[in-house]
């Protein structure tokens, strides 16, 4: 087979396999919108908010069309995220017959534990760290103050903070990948500790309110999980170089020996010919 031709073979099986990732993210996408419905997936992913508010408080739609669209998008990101295992089958699929067989051994438990590894930082930002920031909020607002947030503001919001944890529990895959390429060793991991725990609360600050529970619940997973990447590559890491000997001269004799090697080999060549 010709380079134009494995050319035009792998665009083909791009094509293909790209066709199927849209076709089973948009099938997902019309079973959520029909059952169990978009608006019932933003309350779902409204209820931490709604928990928190007083009684009687309630969520508004400053647009028009927000009633519609925001749902829609929930109903999107959920069909993403639903369709994802099948969306990196696809991926591993279209790149692993171009791979050696280590790198196979090595990409698929990355592409794995990082998918799970971003899904359990999204959980963790569900279940345990919007009540607290949503308590927070609504405990702090001044008297006569009714807080309703609107509903695509919430959106933005909450999807911030999950591309914010989601990113934070991936961090033993990156350090594990460093490791593992040769760009930073274990050592110089655990020299640097002390800067990655104030860039961990910096962070924390940026990424939450202005509430120090909520900065330590990113800061101190995001420094956790760091240590788990440095214990993990203690054990996977790239092996460390054998060392080589030191350059030395050669001695009288061994230069004698080198000449006579060399006398004998170009003998042996004009014996040849």
């Amino acid at each position: 087979m010709s380079t134009e031709q494995s050319i035009i073979s792998h665009l083909l099986e791009l094509r293909d396999r790209l066709l199927r990732c849209v076709i089973a993210v948009v099938a997902v996408f019309i079973v959520l919108f029909f059952y169990p419905g978009a608006n019932t997936l933003y309350t779902l992913l409204a209820e931490p908010l709604l928990a928190s508010l007083p009684k009687g408080g309630q969520m508004i739609a400053t647009e028009v069309t927000t009633p519609f669209f925001v749902p829609m998008k929930v109903a999107g990101m959920a069909a993403f995220l639903i369709s994802l295992p099948y969306l990196l089958y696809q991926l591993w699929s279209f790149i692993a017959p171009g791979m050696y067989a280590h790198e196979k051994r090595f990409a698929f438990p990355v592409i794995v534990s990082g998918t799970l590894l971003f899904f359990a930082g999204m959980a963790f930002a569900y279940f345990a760290v919007f009540p607290v920031v949503f308590g927070f909020i609504t405990q702090v607002s001044p008297e006569g103050v009714a807080v309703m947030t609107d509903i695509s503001k919430y959106l933005d919001f909450v999807l911030t903070l999950f591309l914010a944890f989601g990113l934070t529990f991936e961090v033993p895959v990156v350090v594990v990948l460093l490791v593992k390429m040769g760009w930073v060793s274990v050592a110089k991991l655990k020299e640097i500790r002390p800067y990655v725990i104030v860039g961990a609360f910096v962070i924390g600050a940026i990424f939450t309110p202005p509430d120090i529970i909520s900065q330590f619940m990113l800061a101190v997973p995001l420094w956790l999980l760091y240590e788990l990447g440095i214990v993990i590559s203690a054990f996977v890491g790239k092996p460390a170089p054998p060392e080589e000997e030191p350059y030395r001269p050669l001695d009288e004799m061994e230069m004698e020996e080198e000449f006579d090697r060399m006398e004998a080999a170009e003998k042996h060549e004009q014996d040849k010919s």
